[in-house]
């Protein structure tokens, strides 16, 4: 049985959680295979609003068992609050699986992550100060301390002893912190040891010995693909790969197990934090979207920046993703807009292009190029079939899939669970 990749198409904050949760109950395993506390995912059931971070959405999907991959950096204070959280509310936790290899984020991560980011000043990132940048580097200088080491003292202590010998000279001299202990770091981790233990597992094992055996498994990435390290708005960008290709170095499952890589779209555009957004709207209408799409960032309670909705941006996404299918959000939104502007190209110092820019600079000085869509009055929210939509509401969504290059095959008409029109199945 194929695996399917969920992937976000823009900044972030466009409804994976809806998605996976959708999906939730068609699969046997829902996997987060990068990003860390850093992220945050919202899902609406009946009346309630469950707010997630670390975890799958896959956790609210009975039947389900949810993995946080290899790929993950896990703060084991925070995922321990978060299992407790849910616990109270009546949600099972007992499923979740977490890789031995995921990387843990330190106390001195987040400190590093905030002190470095006051340091910057004006050109500061807009990190969400949680230290998950900090150990993703630490990861790749082969610094990082894993799930695993939790469970070997002495190579805990040595690891701890490594990474502050060189953090601490950074805290003491650059940013006149004071020094942190190996003592206080190696207590910090090991009081959390024997709750985290009955849940790591070896999870690119269990991962590939159940697609072998016909399960089904969905890989969540948080953030979005505009995100990315590599592919993303860079610097402005998170310390991980959002995209597809993440989900396979982020959960050790192989390239050819994939076989579909479902794009999550907004019918607008929103991001948090710093970094260029050509279709930002500094109006009215950017309030109107920002109220009416309840554009709080789930994780860091930052009004999100919202603007028009970008084609330029959904079609690099469905390129270096490979989409095979897009689940539009939030097409409610828009409804009582009379003329709905879409961006379709950039201009940049005069000259049209229909792509995304090569350079930072470029993409600093482009001006979204706009072509206006007639809009609707009617209410969509209780609509669950493509042809039940207002005419115009479907001409929006045929243009969205013509512009982004992939089909759609969902569409998310209002927050709940039940909101959404199933175009064709995902599963």
């Amino acid at each position: 049985m194929p695996a399917v990749v969920l992937v976000g198409a823009q900044w972030g904050d466009e409804g994976k959680g809806k998605a996976t949760d959708l999906l939730g109950g068609s699969v046997d395993y829902v996997v987060r295979y990068q990003g860390g506390n850093n992220a945050g995912h919202t899902v609406v059931i009946g009346s309630e609003s469950y707010a997630l971070h670390l975890l799958p959405s896959g956790i609210l999907s009975p039947g389900c068992i949810p993995v946080i991959g290899n790929g993950v950096v896990v703060d084991p204070a925070v995922l321990l609050a978060e299992i407790d959280a849910l616990q109270q509310r009546g949600v099972d936790c007992s499923r979740l699986l977490l890789s031995a290899d995921a990387h843990l984020i330190a106390p001195y991560h987040a400190t590093i992550d905030k002190v470095s980011e006051r340091f910057l000043g004006n050109a500061r990132i807009g990190t969400t100060g949680r230290g998950i940048g900090p150990a993703y580097g630490d990861k790749v200088a082969r610094l990082g301390v894993r799930v695993q080491d939790l469970f070997d003292e002495k190579i805990l202590r040595q690891k701890v002893e490594g990474a502050l010998e060189q953090k601490n000279h950074l805290l003491v001299k650059v940013y006149n912190r004071r020094a942190i202990t190996v003592d206080e770091v190696v207590d910090s981790f090991a009081s959390h040891a024997e709750r985290l233990r009955p849940l790591v597992a070896d999870t690119s094992l269990v991962l590939n010995a159940a697609l072998d055996a016909g399960r089904r498994v969905l890989l969540e990435g948080s953030q979005g693909t505009l995100l990315d390290v590599d592919h993303g708005s860079y610097p402005f960008v998170t310390s991980s790969n959002p995209t597809a290709g993440g989900a396979c170095s982020g959960s050790g499952i192989g390239p050819t197990r994939i076989d579909r890589v479902v794009g999550i779209l907004k019918a607008y555009t929103t991001r948090v934090g710093s970094g260029p957004f050509p279709t930002e709207l500094h109006d009215e209408w950017g309030q109107r979207l920002r109220r009416v799409g309840h554009e709080v960032g789930v994780t860091t309670g930052r009004d999100r920046r919202c603007g028009w909705f970008d084609a330029v941006v959904a079609r690099y996404a469905t390129r270096v993703n490979g989409f095979t299918d897009l689940f539009l959000t939030k097409l409610d939104v828009l409804t009582g807009i009379e003329r709905i502007p879409v961006c379709v190209g950039y201009d940049i110092g005069g000259q049209r292009t229909d792509h995304m820019p090569m350079t930072q600079t470029d993409f600093h000085h482009a001006r979204p190029v706009y072509q206006e869509l007639p809009g609707w009055d009617e209410d969509i929210s209780a609509t669950r079939g493509l042809d039940e939509l207002p005419r115009r509401a479907r001409e929006y969504v045929a243009a969205i899939e013509e512009l982004a290059g992939a089909p759609v095959s969902a569409v998310g008409v209002g927050p709940g669970r039940d909101e959404t029109i199933v175009v064709r199945p995902l599963i």
